[in-house]
């Protein structure tokens, strides 16, 4: 399935759930943000049953997100259920890594591929101030039995804001030539409570050039994918390191992706405010090809770029769109 600008979209990202364990002072206020009812959110076979659908227009690859995913129960069915679609290549799925520990094995087995894990610190006491609530060594034990099960690569992904954990840029550096880690590099995106907090944003060439002046980097090409990242090996080290501009370095010409909300709605652009109701044909009776004909209409709808950088603010927060 191509959209109007000839890019393939192969890539379906789906937020199971908007709760989440922890409250990260750029992502939401300290007293979390309304939540959607029991009967709002999609039940898991309605979101094998989308699944399904969306890979009738040619999704064959699904990640899942939040929220924080794995505080969603029975998510190792869910899994489960998803690998069996014929044409499905890769299952993976982003979270905080604090829950990561106890259902690795599990997710693995059920047919996950691989996760990504938020990580914005490696300092203990700076990790609770940053999630208000979290626990550092409760994500490294994740970390490792992820990597133990093979849910590889792992990524870490490290959004940077000044003032915030940017004298840390280096040390993420170091673990990549350490560990058999691949650390991305996110810029700060006005989304949640990052809108208000312009004055903390780190641009991607100023973070990629304190990193170079004490480590080679060179071009990677075997993680490369459609997705936003441009990828670098560290010279002699096991890991990898990645740059995400989403501000400074647009990657709108690679996108590949679709959004779909945990209450259902099918967003063709992260950065974009249109929404477009999926759960109400689902529940009304639509069949599977009438649910794939909504999946091709929001590819039609994806924009060509977003335009962040002139004063759009996002309406929802990250945990309420899929981070």
């Amino acid at each position: 399935m191509q959209d109007n600008f000839s890019r393939r979209i192969n890539y379906l990202r789906i937020a199971i759930t908007d709760r989440c364990n922890l409250r990260c002072r750029y992502c939401m206020p300290a007293t979390g943000v309304p939540l959607k009812g029991h009967d709002d959110i999609l039940r898991l076979e309605e979101i094998v049953t989308l699944a399904r659908a969306a890979v009738r227009i040619g999704i064959n690859r699904i990640r899942l997100t939040g929220g924080e995913p794995l505080v969603r129960k029975n998510v190792v069915t869910l899994v489960r259920e998803l690998a069996k679609l014929p044409t499905l290549k890769e299952i993976s799925l982003t979270t905080n890594g604090t829950f990561l520990a106890g259902l690795a094995a599990a997710l693995k087995e059920a047919g996950l591929s691989r996760v990504n894990i938020s990580l914005d610190t490696l300092q203990k006491d700076r990790y609770r101030y940053i999630t208000r609530r979290g626990n550092i060594g409760s994500v490294w034990q994740g970390i490792r039995a992820a990597l133990a099960v093979g849910l590889t690569p792992v990524k870490i992904n490290v959004v940077v804001a000044r003032g915030f954990n940017d004298d840390e840029i280096l040390d993420f550096a170091r673990l990549a030539m350490e560990e058999p880690l691949h650390i991305r590099f996110i810029e700060l995106m006005p989304i949640g409570a990052a809108a208000t907090s312009a004055g903390g944003y780190v641009p991607m060439g100023e973070i990629k050039s304190r990193i170079e002046a004490f480590y080679p980097l060179e071009p990677l090409t075997d993680l490369a994918t459609n997705g936003p990242a441009v990828n670098f090996r560290v010279a002699g080290g096991r890991g990898s390191i990645g740059f995400i501009g989403a501000m400074s370095e647009h990657f709108c010409s690679r996108c590949n992706r679709l959004r779909l909300t945990a209450d259902g709605k099918l967003r063709p652009c992260l950065y974009w405010d249109g929404e477009i109701d999926i759960k109400g044909p689902l529940r009304a009776g639509a069949t599977e090809k009438e649910l794939a004909s909504i999946f091709a209409r929001a590819v039609s709808l994806k924009p060509a770029e977003h335009h962040m950088e002139t004063g759009w603010r996002q309406a929802r927060v990250m945990s309420q769109i899929g981070g």
